[in-house]
C-alpha cells in the first residue's frame, strides 16, 4: 500500500517496482483519507509526500496494525521527529538512488515479516506436539493401571456369566456388553505398547544412521 498526497511519488515507486521480476499488487491512497487501517488489507506500508500535519497520526494508526512502515522523506527535522516518536517506522532518505532503495527495503521488511509469521506457525504447532506427547506419554505410563483395572472387569463379568440361571436375560446381556467393551479397551492399550516399540525402533534406527553418517563425514575429513 502507498500513501501520498502526490501523485508524482506514488507513480515513480510503482514504476520502479515494475522492473523487478515479483510485482506485488498496489493499493494508492491519499493521507487525508486514512482513518483507519484493516491489517489484512494490506503487507506493507510505504509513506511519502504527506502533510506535515498529518504525518503523525497517520504513522500511529498503520503501526497499530503491527505491519512494517516505510516512511521517505528529504527534511531532516521530519526524519528526527519520526525516529523519536515512532522508533518501529523504517525511515528512508530521499536521497539520490532511493527509489532503489525503497525496494531493497521494503522487501527485506516483507521477507522478514513473512520469516516471523513462519516462527510463530511453527511455535504454535510445536506447542500443540508438546500437549500431544504429553497426554501420549500419560496414556503409557497408566496403562499398566488400566490393564489392571480391566483384567478386574473382565475376570468379575466372566464369572458372573458362566453361573447359569444366576442372572436374569437383560442382566446377562448387559454384563456381556460390559466385558466386550472392555475386551476393545485391552486391544487398544495392547495398540499402545505396539507403537510405543515401533516408535522405539524407528529411534534406535535413526540414531544409527546418524552415527553412521558421522563417521563417514569424520573419515572424509
Amino acid at each position: 500500500m502507498i500513501i501520498s498526497d502526490d501523485a508524482d511519488f506514488s507513480r515513480e515507486v510503482t514504476s520502479r517496482w515494475q522492473t523487478e521480476r515479483s510485482v506485488p499488487p498496489f493499493t494508492l491512497m491519499s493521507g487525508d483519507l486514512c482513518h483507519g487501517f484493516d491489517a489484512g488489507a494490506f503487507e506493507l506500508a510505504i509513506v511519502g509526500a504527506i502533510a506535515p500535519r498529518a504525518i503523525t497520526p497517520l504513522l500511529k494508526a498503520l503501526e497499530a496494525t503491527g505491519k512494517p512502515v516505510v516512511f521517505v522523506c528529504n527534511d531532516v527535522q521530519t526524519a528526527q521527529v519520526v525516529r523519536d516518536t515512532q522508533p518501529r517506522v523504517l525511515l528512508l532518505r530521499q536521497h539520490e538512488g532511493w527509489l532503489d532503495a525503497l525496494v531493497l527495503l521494503s522487501t527485506e521488511a516483507l521477507r522478514r515479516t513473512e520469516a516471523v509469521a513462519r516462527a510463530i506457525k511453527t511455535e504454535h504447532a510445536r506447542a500443540a506436539l508438546e500437549r500431544q506427547a504429553t497426554l501420549g506419554r500419560y496414556m503409557l505410563e497408566m496403562r499398566h493401571s488400566l490393564n489392571n483395572a480391566l483384567t478386574s472387569v473382565l475376570g468379575n463379568s466372566e464369572l458372573l456369566l458362566i453361573e447359569p440361571g444366576s442372572l436374569s436375560a437383560n442382566a446377562r446381556s448387559q454384563i456381556d456388553t460390559i466385558r466386550n467393551m472392555a475386551l476393545r479397551m485391552h486391544e487398544i492399550l495392547q495398540r499402545f505398547s505396539s507403537l510405543e516399540k515401533e516408535l522405539s525402533f524407528v529411534e534406535r534406527q535413526a540414531e544409527k544412521e546418524n552415527n553412521t553418517k558421522s563417521r563417514v563425514a569424520s573419515v572424509g575429513l
